[in-house]
């Protein structure tokens, strides 16, 4: 979920973050990721995307696969409107912390539930995007803003199309590249973005057995680290896998 992204993965935010790029190191990418996430207490907002709000909100709900999960907020969001979440991330730090937020949610929630908490509807799992592939297939396959200026997004996001099982949906939602936060000093990589059409064609998802359902650019408000307003937009491709 984010624009930052100088390691080999996922990147957690929708443009909303006060934290600056990470300078590549000579480790790898969870230990990197890792040492980001340690630099504060909380990297996002917490609250869910919006594209996945929107797109997703009106959808029957499954089993859902979200790539690049950070603190947990889609994944959450996802379970407490029904669906069963596989949930991934590099980051081992990021992983703790969107299952205590998982947690307290379903603390608060028990106060009020006459049998307790309900069992969590999400699977945490760390994993290397680059080489992980997922067990089985789901209804729903979300990636939101997965931006690395080390790996070419073509892979995790084919991972994501091939995860989608018949009559299942794909969700996809980036940073349009010519519409990026101007305080993002280091997003200047072109190759860690894409539009509409790239991932239509890089996905294969012109063939006979995708229906592509939403294909836009959307643009919104947002606030850089020092307070700074700015309009942003986002790439939103919805697809529906037919056989």
């Amino acid at each position: 979920m984010s624009e930052h992204a100088a390691h080999h993965h996922e990147t957690h935010d929708d443009g909303t973050s006060s934290g600056g790029d990470v300078t590549r190191a000579a480790i790898d990418p969870a230990t990197a990721w890792d040492e980001r996430y340690r630099t504060k207490t909380q990297l996002w907002s917490g609250n869910p995307n919006p594209q996945l709000v929107r797109e997703a909100g009106g959808l029957k709900p499954g089993q859902a696969l979200e790539l690049g999960c950070g603190e947990g907020a889609d994944a959450i969001w996802l379970a407490h409107h029904g669906w069963t979440v596989t949930a991934v991330d590099v980051s081992a730090v990021a992983l703790e912390r969107a299952q205590s937020h998982d947690k307290a949610v379903f603390a608060r929630e028990s106060v009020h539930a006459a049998d307790g908490a309900p069992a969590s509807r999400i699977r945490w799992q760390q994993a290397d995007l680059e080489r992980w592939q997922p067990e089985g297939a789901f209804d729903l396959v979300t990636s939101q803003f997965l931006h690395s200026e080390d790996l070419d997004w073509r892979l995790p996001l084919r991972t994501a199309a091939a995860a989608v099982k018949p009559g299942g949906t794909l969700l996809v939602v980036g940073h349009h590249p010519d519409r990026l936060p101007p305080w993002g000093g280091g997003h200047h990589h072109g190759d860690m973005f894409y539009k509409g059409e790239d991932l239509v064609r890089e996905l294969s998802l012109e063939e006979p057995g995708w229906q592509v359902e939403v294909l836009t650019s959307r643009e919104r408000p947002v606030t850089g680290p020092e307070g700074q307003q700015a309009t942003i937009a986002d790439v939103v491709l919805r697809a529906t896998r037919l056989r």
